[in-house]
């Protein structure tokens, strides 16, 4: 371990560590895939520290970090915390814009962290300079290898590249190729060849020999530690699914647009690539109609909401007995709804969307304990964050996706964490909601497969998945 790293690493980050430098050594990229909060950016800051006070090819050059641009601030905090000796330079605007240029940035530099947005927008200008190294924290943002942040990662000019993300895979094995396509570009060099020879035998005809194979070869390539396998020192958490019974009128409403919309997608799913987005948008208005009957159409404003009802019975003690909760809600308007009932009842609370300013403002309000509540969008609350305050997380409504929710867990259940945390699922009996959580348990199937067992799975949502959805 470098002596200039000011931090006590756990056994399993020293391993991981170890892993890295014996990587980067080599001239080998990697995904560094652990579990979200086990303390990834601390030992990608371990390794730079160590290449940094090595004498190591290209150890005066820089290294470059992509973050997307919630995070940045984050890994400039956790850089100079734990690497103080590193001199780091955070960028947050164009270099026209900043008036710079990508010589000044990189001179004396030892760590240059920029958001993924800036990365594509000043590409040329990072690509003229030499680095001794491309980061990419949260990497799930080039998981679709015909982005154009994807295919710039893949060009740019340097040896020594590493995924960070704790779900390298959502959705089907071509995001994995992605990754390898960035960090380890000799591996599996066409994505045609791959998807022939590895997704197709593997997620359409369950080949087990087929993955056994691909498992082999990643294996060196890419580092998967759960917190349930090595953070022994985390209090438990316990997960529970609230079951709640639609309002009659609302029961009523959800059945006349159902049938509707069953009709319409039967009729849609021959070609469901092409009608893909109206499929979507179908399931989206049944989804938000399982929640209250007024987010899709204001005439039923009088309609209550049950999801609601359940909400704040389980909140009120939550939040006389000193607890602090996290809630999660995919849709911005039913948040909504949640604070309007938060302020009749006179409850302090944080709000967080895709559209909040600023945003560390409002964690800190959470954090200071002056709002014993906090509104998270699910979809755009961002990365990065640490909530470990929290110790009460209600998630609104389901997704088949359950990568998205384990991300909004791990926000408060992680290192840091000395309560227990208690998870609540509110899900509404006979509406797609249970559909979708079956559906759900069947696709976390795909990661399981390939990074811990040899489980068969499917790929992404396909025809008979939203069939399904429908099933009486």
């Amino acid at each position: 371990m470098p002596d200039t790293l000011h931090a006590e690493l756990r056994p399993y980050q020293h391993e991981g560590f170890n892993w890295l430098a014996f990587l980067h050594g080599n001239g080998l990229g990697g995904v560094l895939a652990d579990d979200m909060g086990l303390g990834k950016t601390l030992q990608t800051l371990a390794l730079i520290t160590h290449a940094k006070g090595a004498s190591l090819e290209g150890s005066r050059k820089p290294f470059l970090v992509v973050a997307p641009t919630s995070v940045v601030s984050n890994w400039e905090a956790e850089a100079r915390r734990f690497a103080p000796t590193l001199n780091t330079t955070a960028v947050t605007d164009t270099l026209r814009k900043s008036g710079s240029d990508a010589d000044t940035l990189v001179s004396g530099a030892d760590v240059v962290i920029t958001s993924y947005a800036l990365f594509r927008l000043d590409n040329e200008a990072y690509a003229s300079q030499e680095w001794a190294g491309l980061i990419l924290d949260e990497a799930q943002f080039v998981k679709n290898h015909l982005t154009k942040a994807s295919q710039l990662a893949r060009a740019f000019p340097v040896k020594f590249k590493l995924a960070i993300t704790g779900t390298p895979m959502e959705n089907n094995l071509m995001e994995l190729w992605s990754l390898f396509a960035v960090t380890s570009p000799g591996l599996f060099p066409s994505p045609t060849n791959f998807a022939d020879y590895y997704r197709k035998p593997v997620e359409k005809d369950g080949d087990a020999e087929r993955l056994k194979q691909l498992r082999r070869r990643i294996r060196p390539l890419i580092m998967r530690r759960t917190k349930d396998a090595v953070a022994k020192e985390l209090p438990p958490k316990q997960e529970q699914v609230l079951e709640l019974e639609l309002a009659p009128r609302h029961r009523t409403i959800y059945q006349r647009h159902l049938q509707h919309e069953r009709q319409k997608v039967m009729g849609l799913l021959g070609d469901m690539d092409r009608n893909r987005f109206a499929i979507f948008k179908s399931l989206t208005t049944l989804r938000m109609l399982s929640l209250d009957a007024s987010l899709v159409d204001a005439k039923y404003a009088s309609t209550p909401s049950s999801k609601l009802d359940v909400l704040f019975e389980q909140l009120e003690d939550v939040v006389a007995e000193g607890h602090r909760a996290l809630i999660f809600s995919q849709f911005t308007s039913f948040l909504g709804k949640a604070r309007e009932r938060l302020d009749a009842a006179g409850i302090e609370y944080a709000y967080l969307d895709g559209k909040t300013r600023k945003r560390g403002e409002v964690i800190e309000k959470f954090k200071s304990g002056k709002a014993p509540v906090f509104l998270i969008s699910l979809k755009s609350g961002g990365f990065g964050l640490n909530l470990t305050e929290a110790d009460y997380v209600f998630l609104l409504d389901p997704w088949w996706n359950p990568a998205t929710e384990n991300q909004a867990v791990t926000w408060t259940h992680r290192i840091g964490q000395s309560k227990n945390v208690m998870v609540y699922r509110l899900v509404a009996k006979d509406t797609i909601e249970e559909k979708v959580m079956a559906l759900k348990e069947k696709k976390a199937k795909l990661f399981t497969s390939v990074m811990d067992d040899d489980a068969m799975f499917s790929s992404a949502i396909t025809a008979d998945d939203v069939r399904g959805l429908f099933d009486v």
